[in-house]
């Protein structure tokens, strides 16, 4: 598997060094997860996100309804550094 190439894929900067150590440590990781191949699934209804194959879904969700929730005062006055009626968050970019 070349390690430097799936860092690359996750704009991870690596050193040489670095991928020799992950590679191996990589490669178990994919051969341990290709154990699913070897599972009978021939008695499961295949899903495609959440929803059958059919396109119904798999789990029973609630009814949409409107209900009380906090006010603005109440949601931002639980932040530790609110800026008026809005969240202060870290950069992210």
């Amino acid at each position: 598997m070349d390690v430097k190439h799936v860092a690359n894929l996750a704009h991870i900067a690596i050193t040489e060094e670095e991928a020799a150590l992950y590679g191996p440590q990589l490669a178990g990781i994919v051969e341990y997860v290709e154990q699913l191949n070897t599972l009978d699934t021939t008695a499961v209804e295949p899903m495609l996100g959440g929803l059958t194959a059919e396109g119904e879904s798999t789990r029973t969700i609630r009814a949409d309804e409107p209900r009380s929730s906090f006010t603005v005062e109440e949601a931002v006055g639980q932040a530790p550094d609110p800026v008026a009626e809005h969240f202060r968050v870290p950069k992210v970019l």
